[in-house]
């Protein structure tokens, strides 16, 4: 599909808002107002803020689930929502479903057919996005043998089965023991050295600190600071996923 000439951002809010009806009275009640955000290809963006702060309102809009109220949400130069936009974004939502008698593999060939990945690629793909989420072991598995950690990294996995663009996560970590988080650390860098944009929402703030290249805070649906880690915490240090001395004395014990 084609792009726009000179696509010099993967993701872009520009004024973005988003109000509810409430009840009868024909009010509504807003959960984002007025955000404005960018992100460059290549790029880790941390959305931090506490539960009802719009951070998921927002991974929505950009996944194209919802639309706007005003303002506009637009993916690799496409609006958000567009076939353009949704055949580039790969989605993991906060509460994922699975259906416990499918294998790893069998719900990655469904969600295959649902992308425009040609028929041709599917099987080397998932064979490829198994082997990358650490799961080619258990791929012929049925789903409700798998632990949380592998659900959530299979959720990862049928995000990227179609070579996304712009790759978005709303609570990744959620639920994830020391170890599942420092994976799926490592993953989201590894997603972003492959030239991809990724966006993820968390309530892990130092994890959020150490891995972002942009960090943003909503707080009651506005956006309460937004910057590079250098303008907000003052490090000119690359972004690296490390251990906690914390959690190597944990992994150390877990597995010595």
């Amino acid at each position: 599909m084609s792009q726009p000439a000179e696509v010099s951002w993967a993701v872009e809010l520009d004024n973005f808002g988003k109000s509810y009806p409430v009840g009868w009275t024909g009010g509504r009640r807003p959960a984002v107002q007025g955000l404005s955000l960018r992100l460059a290809p290549g790029q880790v963006l941390g959305v931090l803020g506490p539960n009802g702060s719009g951070k998921s309102t927002m991974l929505k809009a950009l996944a194209g689930l919802i639309t706007p109220s005003i303002g506009q949400c637009r993916i690799m130069g496409h609006p958000a929502g567009s076939v353009e936009a949704r055949a580039v974004v790969g989605y993991l939502p906060e509460s994922s479903r699975f259906a416990p008698h499918q294998t790893g593999r069998g719900f990655l060939h469904y969600c295959a057919g649902l992308s425009s990945l040609p028929p041709g690629k599917v099987a080397a793909r998932i064979d490829a996005v198994l082997l990358w989420a650490g799961l080619g072991a258990a791929a012929d598995r049925k789903m409700d043998t798998y632990s949380k950690g592998m659900l959530q990294r299979l959720g990862l996995a049928q995000a990227l089965v179609h070579e996304p663009a712009v790759v978005l996560l709303d609570e990744p970590a959620s639920g994830l023991d020391p170890e599942g988080r420092l994976a799926l650390a490592k993953l989201i860098r590894e997603l972003a050295d492959q030239g991809r944009a990724v966006v993820f929402s968390s309530h892990l703030l130092a994890q959020a600190g150490e891995i972002c290249d942009r960090i943003a805070i909503l707080g009651r649906g506005r956006l309460l600071a937004e910057g590079t880690r250098f303008e907000l915490l003052g490090s000119t240090r690359r972004p690296v996923v490390e251990a906690s001395p914390i959690e190597s004395l944990y992994l150390e014990k877990l597995h010595g």
